[in-house]
């Protein structure tokens, strides 16, 4: 198992450090994750029993990274509008069901997967497109997934103390701590790509980390209700696209505002 995951590591990281450098190949790689990731999000539902629209969650959430890659926005919240669309879309859906049963579920978990893997993911792309994008890309793949080695590091040999076991029994407090460490480290690693002082840098890992173990979380319970141990098994040894970007999908729009506030 750890020699998969050390050659699964190796390949994502040799595969993202050739698209880094061309911005519309980064917006192809992330929305073809975004696929990947709600497809497994999807199909996660359907062995709880939720029958959301699967193929139109996949279509729909597509939109959204190629409507960035394309820089294109019908309105300036353009991404707003989009959701507001979808919803109407997934009520007259709905109306065509035979059944009214579980309509409230359905039309939500749709909608909950469209926000969470596509729209939260996608601003990734939107990271790349900022001022010295490439550089900021490669510091929040670094920082968010330094915290997600430092943990599986700390945990399979100090491990001891469980974070939440309701949700996530492998977790541990060790292992949180552990990964925090990483995260500020490799956020200052990165000085030269934000420029800014050791302080600001510590502060920035240490929420970028808490950031990253939110998602890596908050996937678990999806995963713990839906009563599955993988989203897939796409990434030998590493589980599915879902379990490989969830730390990702709350530090990305966070890290993006927070720099767009910066660079203006």
């Amino acid at each position: 198992m750890l020699l998969k995951r050390i050659i699964t590591s190796i390949l994502l990281i040799a595969m993202i450090t050739g698209v880094l450098f061309i911005d519309w190949l980064c917006g192809v790689v992330v929305t073809l994750f975004i696929i990947g990731g709600l497809y497994e999000f999807f199909s996660m539902l359907d062995k709880k029993g939720i029958n959301a629209y699967k193929y139109f969650g996949i279509g729909l959430g597509m939109v959204i990274p190629l409507s960035t890659m394309s820089r294109f926005e019908l309105t300036k919240g353009w991404e707003l509008l989009f959701i507001v669309l979808a919803l109407l879309f997934l009520i007259l859906m709905q109306f065509k069901r035979r059944r009214n049963s579980g309509a409230i579920v359905d039309i939500s978990t749709t909608l909950f997967g469209i926000i969470y893997v596509s729209w939260f993911f996608s601003f990734l792309i939107k990271v790349r497109y900022l001022d010295g994008g490439m550089g900021l890309l490669a510091a929040v793949l670094l920082i968010t997934k330094s915290g997600d080695i430092g943990a599986y590091l700390v945990v399979s040999r100090f491990g001891k103390h469980a974070l939440l076991p309701r949700i996530s029994p492998k977790k541990t407090v060790e292992g949180a701590l552990g990964g925090l460490i990483f995260s500020i480290i490799a956020a200052l690693i990165c000085k030269p790509i934000f420029g800014f002082g050791y302080f600001h840098l510590i502060m920035l890992g240490i929420g970028m980390g808490l950031l990253g173990q939110l998602g890596d979380l908050s996937e678990s319970l999806i995963k713990r209700d839906c009563e599955v141990k993988d989203s897939g098994r796409i990434f030998p040894g590493m589980g599915g696209v879902l379990d490989e970007i969830d730390s990702l999908l709350f530090v990305a729009p966070v890290f993006y505002f927070y720099m767009s506030a910066i660079i203006r």
